[in-house]
């Protein structure tokens, strides 16, 4: 399995990470909330609310960055150096992303999304 594919398993599970983090900062998830946990978060504050919408946000930006890395394996254009790199640094983007929304960098935190988004783009570009 390619680096490239290994960066897709760790994105699926960035925004599980996330909603951890929104549950266990709270200090108020329980057995009670865990019978509606979408509710429970609707109502988080603060860096668990923040932690909440990083990871909505993760789910939005996995489907598109799978499809890339799998366009640019197999569409045999890209070198798959080029592939593996560009996902490490999509990982990584990620990665910052979500600090900059639980540390409520707002600026940084849109400067990285973007930045994150070029690089799903380069993704394709690569694969042409």
């Amino acid at each position: 399995m390619t680096i490239a594919y290994w960066c897709v398993l760790i994105a699926i599970f960035l925004p599980y990470v996330c909603t951890s983090i929104a549950k266990v900062a709270s200090g108020r998830f329980d057995r009670k909330a865990n019978h509606d946990p979408r509710g429970f978060q609707d109502g988080l504050q603060g860096l668990p609310r923040r932690a909440h919408a990083a990871q909505l946000n993760s789910f939005e930006a996995l489907p598109g960055f799978a499809a890339a890395v799998i366009i640019a394996s197999l569409a045999g254009g890209a070198q798959q150096g080029t592939v593996d790199s560009l996902a490490v640094a999509f990982i990584v983007s990620r990665v910052l992303y979500i600090l900059c929304y639980l540390g409520d960098y707002a600026r940084l935190r849109s400067l990285v999304w973007f930045v994150g988004l070029l690089l799903v783009i380069s993704l394709f570009v690569a694969a042409a």
